[in-house]
């Protein structure tokens, strides 16, 4: 499957500069791709391998395309934003050669009578699907997967295999969860009597927005009393857990192993780098950046990126600076009683002055 670099921006916009019958088949990095592959250029570090690629054309920036010129000669499509560009045109090549799957209900799936299946769904092999759930126009349901009772699933919506979806629990449109990914378990509640925990129901469901989508293995935990919310278009990466009564604000990103505490409020447009952690019941303003690592003990009410990590170093050395931190409150006080002393001398000087 090919196509014409000229019918390529005539769907995706962009400034041709090349030969518009020229076809591509593929997307590819600058270090391998070929005469029949496209690529793009974002990063400076990458400059010379832009200009010596043997791609047949690459998606850059205005900016970069004029430090390339002198070196590449093949053909160029310029926009402000290259990544998202190839984005798209990775996602045309997809729907070349994607398998559409077939509509209707796996003879092997367990199916409730009372449940509601678009009849353009999609049911796989060993699915449990029970009573009440509702799966709209489009979805697509993976071998061994479990929607439980009431759970609705919104149109085109994927299910890889062995997604778990409890009981209740909602998704809109165009979601996407992979392989292993539990929404709806119980939360981690537990009331302390005479040193014994007391199990507390969680009677909550979850909500999931439009365009989610969510990482292997990744868990959601139902409410408590009111729902875990999911606004639109957030995307949870592998390994992901987000506790009971959180609530994620739209077209927020996560990477893996992040972990987030029961009733955070996140707000929209934040992102989380990887195992990045976040206490419970704190609230993060939108267009928040949390760097890789990092643990949020506190509120955070402007945007900006925030970073809590204690630098890597030599093993000694981080010793070192760890006994540092935990005498810093004796050598704090020190400090206090010798401006004191100071104070003092300066005062009795200027006396006898």
């Amino acid at each position: 499957m090919s196509i014409r670099l000229g019918e390529l921006t005539q769907r995706l916009g962009g400034q041709l500069v090349g030969d518009s019958d020229l076809a591509v088949s593929s997307v590819a990095p600058l270090d391998s791709a070929s005469h029949t592959d496209i690529s793009f250029f974002t990063n400076p570090k990458l400059l010379a391998q832009a200009s010596l690629t043997g791609a047949a054309a690459i998606i850059v920036s205005p900016a970069n395309s004029a430090k390339i010129e002198a070196g590449y000669h093949g053909a160029r499509i310029l926009t402000d934003n290259p990544y998202a560009y190839f984005a798209r045109v990775a996602q045309l090549f997809a729907e070349q050669v994607a398998v559409a799957p077939t509509a209707g209900i796996h003879r092997t799936a367990v199916v409730d009578p009372s449940a509601i299946i678009a009849p353009s769904a999609s049911i796989g092999p060993h699915v449990t699907i029970e009573a009440g759930a509702m799966i709209g126009d489009r979805c697509v349901v993976g071998s061994g997967a479990f929607i439980g009772r009431n759970a609705r699933i919104g149109a085109g919506t994927r299910f890889y295999s062995h997604v778990v979806f409890h009981d209740g629990c909602q998704i809109g449109e165009r979601g996407i969860l992979h392989p292993g990914a539990v929404i709806g378990a119980d939360g981690f509640g537990f009331a302390q009597d005479q040193g014994k925990w007391i199990k507390i129901p969680q009677t909550g469901a979850v909500r999931i927005g439009n365009d989610v989508e969510i990482g292997a293995n990744t868990t959601v935990d139902r409410g408590a009393l009111a729902d875990t919310v999911i606004e639109d278009g957030v995307k949870l990466d592998n390994q992901i857990q987000i506790a009971h009564n959180c609530h994620i604000g739209a077209h927020t990103a996560m990477a893996g192993c992040v972990g987030v505490a029961g009733s955070a409020v996140i707000g929209k447009h934040c992102t989380f780098g990887g195992a990045a952690m976040v206490l419970g019941h704190l609230s993060i303003a939108d267009n928040v950046h949390i760097s890789s690592g990092s643990m949020v003990t506190r509120s955070i009410h402007e945007p900006g990126q925030y970073t809590g990590i204690f630098p890597l170093a030599k093993n000694a050395d981080w010793e070192k600076s760890a006994a540092i931190v935990r005498n810093l409150g004796a050598m704090r006080e020190k400090i206090r009683e010798l401006e004191k002393t100071v104070k003092m001398l300066v005062e009795k000087n200027n006396e006898q002055s």
